[in-house]
């Protein structure tokens, strides 16, 4: 149990710290708005909508709407309505934000070498299906909270 409190606390803190560290990376994009753009460029077939990113990142809609408002203003992304519902609202990545991502990739490079330094293949993967099992309790967790609130 003591190993599993330090690996909960643990991932708390490391969050902070890599925003923190992120943030530093680009003094144009905080590290929350790379992982928004991240996450709208893996789910772009076709543009998500506010709900899907909303799920996916675990923040709320309103959140969602206000990062991608921000983002829009900058010039990062489109929001547009749905062709088929209007009430649904798409993200789109600008062409701007495709081309800027595109000049930092050498930046992001470098970040991940350097933060996953010492570690082999091994370890990486030992942590990467520590994180799946984690992010599956975690549903799991949220589904069970949902339904009871439900009835």
């Amino acid at each position: 149990m003591e190993k599993q409190a330090y690996v909960f606390g643990g991932i708390l803190t490391l969050a902070n710290r890599l925003q923190a560290l992120g943030d530093k990376l680009d003094e144009n994009m905080t590290l929350k708005q790379w992982l928004f753009i991240a996450v709208i460029s893996k789910l772009e077939q076709p543009a998500p909508t506010i709900s899907e990113v909303a799920k996916v990142t675990g923040h709320s809609r309103q959140n969602v709407k206000k990062m991608a408002a921000l983002l829009e203003k900058q010039g990062f992304v489109a929001l547009t309505k749905d062709e088929q519902d209007a009430r649904i609202v798409r993200i789109h990545l600008t062409p701007k934000c495709i081309a800027y991502f595109q000049n930092r990739s050498g930046k992001e490079e470098k970040f991940m070498s350097s933060l996953f330094d010492a570690f082999d293949h091994k370890l990486t993967d030992g942590l990467y299906e520590g994180m799946m099992k984690l992010a599956d309790n975690v549903n799991r967790m949220e589904n069970t909270r949902d339904e009871k609130e439900r009835g």
